[in-house]
């Protein structure tokens, strides 16, 4: 009976329709608060938040106030929402109307001070940067004003202290993707064009991402593909195998953007960083593919290969190896020198068999045998001379081809040699590359994270 009396004794005569103070003059005086419950989602496409708050508010009602000893010492009261004024709180980043429960009732108690505690479903817009990602921290605003009464008609101000609202994750829920780090608030007056002005309470609501998922499924992957490139570099250039292994190192990697282009994040005014790291990696595998295919185009075996130019010995064969500290660069030298000397001696020996065909130790042998060589040519020169010019003349075409094909190898030996040394070189400057690229983005990244 107190109760139904008590709602009867207010509600009778209550006018919900104008502000609930006696003299006009009056300001009231609403106190507002919030708690994150949980992040939703988050759209980068469309530049949306979607979170879950409890949000409460109270203000002083001049007309719900009552005498407890007339209604059995009754301090508090809940009256139906409806039937009573409250203020027009919006906030001004609201995008979309979420799944809200509607919670029917507030608390009175007898100084007519009124408690609206409701939980909101929030799709604000946000501007979201994502060139971070997946190490992103965002910072949303939600900005709570009436939206028609003036500052002289409805003040804003804060529920709690600034501290405890700034690290509250009492009601949070820390199993999603986001991560609540704290909520600042801050109290300004808006107004346009010089118009009356408009009280506004800001909270900023900063979550950062969790990025082992993305790291694992994204980074990872692609860190191992690049490592598979830099090993392939160690198989053999002058064999193909190693152009088949980058052409399906390539082929993968294309494979794989294909499959991770709908977990990155996509906006229309900005890429994110991970991103440009994809794109710089395939590009780095084409001209690792690029590189292999020079090489080996450069020491495979032709029979119409020129001689390797001496300013590509002495810079390749002498001056690189040096540099790039390679052990065998005094091997190709040496091999070279040696080459020389060879064909030197070769040609020398030639030489000495043309002027003295034949050759024997003792001088006596050598009179006797001139004598009887003498008499058997003379006897058998019209015999046997077609068939001595035969044997003569494939004897020496013999001995071309062997010459021809010796000169071949050796140049092949020598484009083989400077191949190798400009694999090298070509390798270090890559790996250099890729390094330098790794450190600069991993510093990026743990700076990112550990902000």
């Amino acid at each position: 009976p107190a109760l139904r009396r008590l709602a009867h004794d207010l509600l009778a005569h209550y006018q919900k329709g104008t502000r609930p103070v006696r003299d006009w003059r009056t300001t009231t005086n609403v106190a507002i608060d919030l708690m994150v419950y949980a992040i939703l989602s988050v759209d980068e496409k469309n530049q949306v938040l979607t979170t879950y708050i409890w949000y409460r508010q109270h203000w002083t009602d001049e007309f719900l106030q009552w005498d407890p000893a007339r209604f059995d010492n009754l301090t508090q009261i809940s009256l139906p929402i409806e039937s009573i004024w409250v203020p027009d709180i919006l906030i001004n980043e609201f995008v979309d109307v979420g799944k809200s429960p509607h919670v029917p009732y507030v608390y009175v108690n007898h100084y007519g001070e009124v408690q609206n505690l409701k939980p909101i479903q929030v799709m604000t817009a946000c501007s979201l940067d994502i060139y971070s990602f997946p190490f992103d921290v965002q910072n949303c605003s939600l900005t709570f004003t009436s939206w028609l009464h003036h500052i002289r008609d409805i003040n804003l101000s804060l529920w709690r202290q600034p501290e405890l609202v700034k690290f509250d994750r009492s009601v949070f829920m820390n199993q999603g993707e986001w991560e609540l780090l704290y909520i600042l608030s801050c109290f300004q007056e808006f107004s346009v064009k010089s118009s009356d002005s408009y009280a506004e309470m800001k909270f900023y609501v900063v979550i950062r991402r969790r990025p082992l998922f993305y790291t694992v499924s994204l980074l990872l992957p692609s860190i191992f593909l690049m490592v598979m490139d830099i090993v392939g570099f160690y198989l053999p250039p002058h064999s193909g195998e190693r152009v088949s292994f980058k052409i399906t190192l390539l082929l993968g990697y294309s494979v794989f953007l294909i499959i991770v282009s709908d977990t990155l994040p996509a906006t229309a005014v900005g890429t994110p960083l991970i991103g440009i790291y994809f794109v710089v990696c395939m590009a780095l595998l084409v001209i690792s593919l690029t590189e292999t295919i020079l090489i080996v185009r450069l020491v495979h075996k032709q029979d119409l290969q020129p001689h390797v130019p001496e300013w590509v010995k002495h810079l390749l064969l002498e001056r690189a190896t040096i540099l790039l500290c390679i052990r065998d660069g005094k091997k190709f030298s040496q091999s070279r020198t040696q080459s020389l000397d060879i064909s030197r001696q070769v040609e020398n020996n030639d030489s000495t068999a043309k002027l003295t065909p034949y050759s024997c130790e003792d001088p006596r042998e050598c009179g006797a045998v001139g004598g009887t060589r003498s008499a058997l040519a003379f006897a058998g020169r019209t015999e046997g001379s077609a068939a001595l010019q035969e044997v003569l003349r494939e004897t020496t075409a013999i001995r071309q081809l062997l010459e021809k094909r010796e000169e071949f190898r050796d140049v092949a030996r020598e484009w083989l040699q400077v191949g190798y040394v400009l694999d090298v070189l070509l390798f270090r400057v890559y790996l250099a590359a890729v390094l330098a690229y790794s450190i600069t983005l991993g510093i990026l990244w743990s700076v990112w994270r550990d902000a």
